[in-house]
């Protein structure tokens, strides 16, 4: 604090008041100026020492001009001529900036973005000294490299390239607050806000891509399952026709060794044959009325039905040999 501005009002206002009230009685006016230069000696000593803070630096001026900089502790200056003109913290200060500006597809935006700066030890007289206001400095300069890089951007661009804004923004901002004492330590992009109605229509446009990419993979699906149905049922197929080849193939097998064993008892080779096929046509309609969902067969009951099945079945392998005989003649 600057006591010269207060001791010699004060001084001027206690020495006046001594002459009103005791005049020329010059033992009260000398106990009185004595106990005067006593009050001026302490609020000297007073103005000698000063604090400083840690991580905080202070420049001294005398008369007008700087002669020091002191650092965090206990210090003394001379009193009523040196004088504390600025205090200066050494931690990162940081400071956000906003700027509105449109995209190259004419959308505006709303751009914040946070400068972290420090003052060092070394730059403390020349931060304070040779730039009037920092922070309107600063912020100039961000108007200016978001205004020059933006405009060259589509909306989605300036999402996806949001960290090389903010290094060109350090960049720039660093070279030119350098000189002046400012580091910049660090800017951030912390927000792009478009327009509330551009907002919406981006969280339709990538709904639509969500139901378009869903879309695409429920046929995709379909297909490929089509695809693996259409394998398994052709190598079902394929089983099942071995299955019946196999089943038509014993089945010859014990149709021969029957017509073997009947040929052996004396039965003539077409009345075994004829004996077999009537056999195996009533054990298919044996197999038909056993299922519960069959259809309804009617068949002739009488005591000679036997035996015209018979004939039949002898007469069409008669025919059929003689079939055979007139293709090989």
């Amino acid at each position: 604090m600057n006591l010269l501005k207060l001791i010699f009002p004060l001084i001027y206002i206690i020495a006046a008041t001594l002459y009103f009230f005791f005049g020329t009685d010059m033992n009260t006016a000398s106990y009185f100026g004595s106990a005067l230069g006593v009050f001026i000696v302490l609020i000297a000593l007073l103005d000698v020492f000063f604090i400083v803070r840690q991580k905080n630096a202070v420049l001294v001026e005398r008369f007008g001009k700087f002669v020091s900089q002191r650092s965090a502790g206990l210090n003394f200056k001379y009193p009523f001529i040196d004088t504390v003109v600025h205090q200066q913290t050494l931690r990162i200060h940081e400071m956000e900036v906003e700027i509105e500006t449109k995209t190259k597809d004419d959308v505006f935006v709303k751009i914040k973005v946070a400068i972290q700066t420090l003052v060092s030890t070394e730059n403390v007289q020349n931060a304070y000294y040779e730039l009037d206001n920092p922070h309107g400095q600063i912020t100039s300069f961000v108007y200016d490299v978001v205004r020059a890089e933006v405009p060259k951007q589509k909306l989605d661009e300036v999402f996806e390239h949001k960290d090389s804004l903010a290094t060109s923004i350090k960049n720039e901002i660093g070279e030119a607050m350098v000189k002046y004492g400012h580091e910049i330590v660090q800017t951030l992009i912390t927000d792009i806000d478009p327009d509330e109605s551009v907002k919406i229509a981006m969280n339709r446009i990538n709904a639509a891509e969500r139901e378009k990419a869903a879309a695409t993979h429920e046929a995709e699906a379909r297909f490929i399952n089509s695809v693996r149905d259409a394998e398994a049922e052709a190598e079902s197929k394929k089983l099942q026709g071995l299955g019946i080849a196999n089943q038509r193939r014993e089945i010859a097998k014990g149709l021969e060794e029957s017509v073997k064993m009947l040929k052996g008892t004396g039965i003539d080779e077409k009345e075994a044959s004829a004996m077999i096929i009537i056999t195996q046509h009533y054990d298919t309609l044996q197999n038909i009325g056993a299922k519960n969902n069959s259809n309804l067969i009617l068949m002739d009951s009488s005591a000679g039905a036997v035996n015209n099945v018979m004939k039949q079945t002898l007469a069409a392998l008669q025919a059929n040999d003689a079939t055979k005989t007139d293709k090989e003649a």
